[in-house]
């Protein structure tokens, strides 16, 4: 990586559901055509689904997922030499990071600024998507995951303001207005719609960033080493592949089907409906309707349609158990072929 110096680095960071893919497609549609950009994706659980909807149509754009845990801590090894191959074999003209939802961006600012990327890479500006309807959630504001990526961000977007109320969004700016040191820049929009302006801010780092506390990792079949991402085979027709994780208290299953077995839309919403105490689910389907991407935050589902076509897959968070082989049954009774 010699040769390589100063790429422009960007963090998208924010909590679960916050819309930090769609905000990196919109800014995807606006990469100068002669730019090639290197994409980092870290998805908590053991199936990456946020690779599939990232758009990669474009010219000079390179996508690389890491999955299974944080980037900061469970993967942290894991984050240099991924990083290392990435700009080796990519040599972007800029970088762009997007950590899980509950994942400590301070970590990853550590790792860009050892002595492996100090001379290569260029931090720019660290955005945080904030929904503004978390200023009534208490578990949420006093998340210290939720305060370390608002503390260390350089630019706050109010993301989802079309679905908040007047008084949520009030609210919160008054709030992010009164943080110490003052952030950089405050914008509000919807469906993730940001300038690339945005990411040639500066990135000033703070003195008063909280410091991250080390996750605890337990993994549900004891192998940490090989999550199950590039498989070199398909599972069979109507036969899954699952894997599960326990991290940081919450509760990760993921499945992988043929990309054969076609889902009936309407089966699938209204199991994905039917599913109570869950944070999150993601999922792209081979369905009657074409090949779509579903994504779940509390009981809002959105379905939109994706150029993904390698399989079907879906990830599930959950600050609890369940019964993990009835949900696989339900997903296995909306197969229509």
């Amino acid at each position: 990586m010699s040769l390589l110096k100063n790429i422009p680095t960007n963090i998208i960071t924010g909590f679960l559901g916050t819309g930090k893919t769609t905000a990196l497609n919109h800014l995807l549609t606006q990469k100068p055509e002669e730019e090639n950009w290197a994409i980092l994706v870290n998805e908590f659980g053991q199936i990456g689904i946020d690779q599939a909807a990232l758009t990669q149509s474009s010219e000079g754009v390179n996508v690389k997922e890491l999955v299974g845990g944080c980037i900061c801590c469970t993967l942290g090894p894991s984050l240099t030499s991924t990083l290392a191959t990435l700009l080796r074999q990519t040599k972007p003209d800029r970088l762009i990071i997007e950590p899980t939802g509950i994942g400590h961006p301070a970590g990853i600012v550590d790792t860009l600024k050892n002595e492996h990327f100090k001379d290569v890479l260029e931090l720019h500006s660290i955005i945080c998507l904030v929904d503004p309807r978390s200023i009534d959630n208490i578990e949420i504001m006093e998340h210290p995951t939720f305060q370390d990526q608002i503390n260390l961000a350089d630019v706050i977007v109010l993301n989802k303001t079309d679905l908040a109320s007047a008084a949520q969004i009030t609210t919160t700016e008054q709030k992010i207005a009164g943080l110490y040191p003052a952030k950089q820049k405050q914008v509000l929009t919807t469906q993730g719609q940001i300038d690339s302006s945005l990411l040639d801010i500066t990135h000033r780092l703070k003195e008063t960033e909280s410091q991250p506390q080390q996750h605890k990792h337990l993994s549900l079949d004891g192998n940490n080493a090989n999550p199950m991402i590039g498989m070199l085979f398909q599972p069979r027709p109507k036969e899954p592949f699952h894997k599960g994780s326990i991290n940081d208290g919450l509760h990760t299953m993921g499945w992988i089907f043929n990309p054969a077995d076609k889902f009936s839309t309407h089966k699938l919403e209204a199991v994905l409906q039917s599913v109570k105490n869950v944070d999150r689910i993601k999922g792209v389907f081979n369905t009657d309707k074409g090949w779509n991407f579903f994504n779940q935050v509390g009981r809002e589902l959105s379905i939109e349609t994706i150029a993904y076509r390698r399989d079907n897959r879906i990830e599930v968070i959950s600050q609890q158990g369940h019964d993990w082989s009835k949900f696989e049954q339900q997903l296995l009774s909306c197969i229509i072929n």
